[in-house]
């Protein structure tokens, strides 16, 4: 996929489709030193990362202004939303080398991103939601861990309206079986994903302990 696919595919504004190609270039130096994505993926950057990462917008409450990414990683999907859309991003990463990788191409993208290095279990919600300006409208983590452990990380963050949105494999609905041991799940939504025939979208919401 080209970045004019890209921008196709996503309708997204020429500036945002600038911003992650200063993304990509970061990705393609740091890659050297930090392994940010699977080696492999690198010549399949705009669908296997970028647009996997930017259709989750799709699924997100109408002009949502405050996300939170969890385990953010190498920045998929969170500084990838922060580049496409007017959400302010917040990404929890504990590795300091990523931690730093996100710091610098969010300064280099020009988006509001701001990063938080430490363990998702550290983060303190009062703070968190002090910094944000509210509770999170959107959680999101990408190959972070099982459902129903990504669920004991993300819900004591999260505020009543708080939407999850989870990309998942082929084992989605296995992972939802699971997960409905421990938790309540009133919406649970299983979504097609646009780049993988296999994976799906978990949309959630309205979590709690049994």
């Amino acid at each position: 996929m080209t970045p004019a696919q890209f921008q196709q595919a996503t309708h997204c504004s020429a500036a945002a489709i600038s911003r992650l190609e200063a993304y990509a270039a970061l990705i393609a130096k740091w890659q050297k030193a930090i392994n940010l994505v699977a080696p492999k993926t690198l010549p399949e950057l705009w669908s296997r990362h970028f647009l996997d990462s930017a259709q989750l917008l799709e699924h997100a409450p109408r002009d949502t202004m405050r996300w939170l990414d969890l385990g953010s990683g190498g920045g998929f999907p969170g500084l990838v939303i922060a580049a496409v859309s007017e959400a302010q991003v917040h990404m929890v990463e504990s590795d300091q080398r990523k931690s730093a990788f996100l710091r610098e191409a969010a300064r280099a993208m020009g988006v509001t991103a701001t990063v938080h290095v430490k363990r998702i279990e550290a983060v303190d919600a009062a703070v968190l939601h002090a910094a944000m300006g509210g509770a999170p409208q959107v959680i999101s983590a990408r190959a972070l861990a099982p459902l129903s452990d990504l669920i004991g990380l993300a819900q004591p963050l999260a505020g009543a309206d708080t939407v999850y949105l989870f990309p998942k494999g082929r084992n989605a609905e296995d992972e939802l079986t699971e997960a409905r041991r421990y938790w309540t799940l009133p919406t649970a939504d299983r979504l097609p994903s646009r780049t993988d025939p296999a994976a799906s979208i978990l949309r959630l919401k309205g979590l709690g302990p049994k």
